[in-house]
């Protein structure tokens, strides 16, 4: 690749999708065919991480981590999950714009900026996209939203052009890929390189396909939708984001620019009720594997060779360590990045070891992954799993290895005392409270 052309960048989030939701991880086949078969192409053209986790098993504070490329529990926004349609006007819940962001730094070196999809970060006039780098924004601010009348849990409206609330006719992940196709034809191929971030909102709840809004009016009533959603619903909603992402790819390829274009999906955290996390246990919530581990596909035909897997450990923030670093953009002096670049093993390197950490407060969680180990706290129970003879996390080896899991506790303990502590007031979400979650 010429030194003198800077790569572009596309970053695709799937909402709550499990590990194993996608043909490529083993998913299932769905009634209709191939649930995935764009994202299981971008596989087989680049490089697909089996050892990939998010910075959280909830939505808001992975996405700290992903704008800022540092630990998510060094803002006070990002404590659990905070951030709904009832912090609207909140001052504290949200990113704050001062702090550096990876659009932000992008753009301030030359980068043409854009989100198309979730913000879920705080709201206007605090907080918001076009604060914190973006050049263009539209989607909603908060979690979830109506797929039809885009509105929030507690059934207000949520759909955004910039700073200003407008009204769309339309499925909502088909309005988000409309969004990225328009940006990209009027951006791509242009001279400058450009960073795009594709937040889609599928297939977190309320489910519902492109073929059902007759039951949007009924579900605004209850927008969590507890009560609805089937296995057959969740896979149409994951392939109506691997259509529209099929059309996001065609744009690149229009505009003449998809050598030179790293596009990376994954998931936020892990899967809800419908999702497939097998051989993984837990989901959404848990610090279990099946909360935090997450798909991680990067395309890059410059860079990356076709058909390629990887057992690399690697956090959300980690990917966005890796766009600064293949841009050649370095951190702020006063932000020093938490995330480790993932370049040298997309160029073909040997993995690396990578400790990663997580803390919760619902349930009083923590867990550290080091090596082929694991030590977890539910409840107020230690555990340690040899995850990689024991993915389900079923073989507690506590008692067998007393000094590994003190070893481990110790190790997450010195980690843990080098982050703020959780607010008092922190809370979990409204939206996710006990009387909404499935029991496991």
């Amino acid at each position: 690749m010429s030194t003198l052309r800077r790569p572009n960048f596309v970053f695709i989030v799937a909402d709550d999708l499990g590990y194993a939701d996608l043909g490529c991880y083993g998913g299932r086949p769905a009634r209709f065919g191939a649930v995935s078969p764009v994202v299981d192409a971008m596989a087989e053209r680049g490089m697909r991480f089996t050892r990939g986790y998010s910075n959280s098993p909830v939505c808001s504070p992975t996405r700290f981590a992903l704008m800022t490329a540092r630990w998510q529990y060094r803002l006070r926004g990002a404590a659990d999950e905070p951030i709904n349609s009832r912090s609207r006007g909140s001052t504290v819940l949200g990113l704050a714009p001062e702090h550096p962001t990876l659009p932000s730094l992008l753009r301030d070196a030359g980068y043409r900026t854009a989100l198309a999809g979730k913000w879920h970060l705080g709201y206007p006039p605090r907080f918001g996209p076009l604060r914190s780098g973006y050049e263009e924004f539209f989607g909603p601010m908060s979690g979830g939203v109506d797929y039809f009348t885009h509105t929030s849990t507690i059934g207000t409206p949520d759909l955004w052009d910039g700073e200003a609330e407008v009204e769309r006719q339309g499925y909502l992940t088909d309005l988000i890929t409309e969004r990225a196709e328009d940006w990209l034809g009027r951006v791509a191929g242009q001279g400058a390189p450009f960073f795009l971030s594709l937040h889609y909102t599928a297939p977190h709840w309320p489910w519902e396909t492109r073929d059902d809004a007759a039951l949007a009016a009924d579900i605004s009533r209850d927008p969590v939708h507890l009560d609805g959603g089937n296995i057959h619903t969740y896979q149409r909603m994951i392939h109506h984001m691997d259509e529209g992402i099929g059309r996001v790819l065609a744009a690149l390829e229009k505009a003449g620019v998809t050598d030179d274009t790293l596009v990376i999906f994954t998931s936020d955290n892990g899967g809800e009720r419908f999702s497939d996390n097998w051989p993984l246990v837990g989901g959404k919530m848990d610090l279990t594997e099946g909360g935090i581990r997450v798909p991680w596909i990067a395309q890059w035909p410059e860079r990356i060779a076709p058909r390629g897997e990887s057992g690399q450990h690697c956090l959300t923030m980690d990917w966005s360590a890796t766009m600064l670093d293949a841009a050649g953009v370095a951190a702020h002096p006063d932000y020093p990045l938490d995330g480790v670049s993932m370049l040298p093993v997309l160029e073909g390197s040997a993995p690396f070891e990578r400790p990663m950490a997580w803390r919760m407060k619902h349930r009083g969680q923590r867990a550290l992954r080091d090596g082929r180990w694991k030590y977890l706290r539910v409840d107020g129970h230690d555990y340690l799993f040899d995850i990689e003879a024991d993915e389900r996390e079923r073989a507690n080896r506590g008692a067998r290895e007393p000094e590994r899991l003190a070893a481990m506790r110790a190790q997450w303990e010195a980690w843990e005392a080098t982050m703020p502590p959780i607010p008092e007031d922190a809370l979990v979400g409204l939206a996710y409270t006990a009387r909404d979650m499935p029991q496991r």
